[in-house]
């Protein structure tokens, strides 16, 4: 089990991850689409692990 810690860590490396992503990628929907991917994957993993 992960501590809270750990969870910053984790979603710290995905905000990174995603901000490379959009970085090199220069369609708009695509931008959108992986950032509500990225809030639905933080939003879960708030209410199933932290709550």
């Amino acid at each position: 089990m992960m501590t809270d810690f750990g969870y910053y860590v984790a979603g710290l490396i995905l905000l990174i991850i995603a901000f490379l992503v959009m970085k090199k990628v220069a369609s708009c929907m695509v931008k959108t689409v992986v950032t509500i991917v990225l809030v639905i994957i933080l939003a879960a993993a708030y209410y199933l692990y932290i709550k």
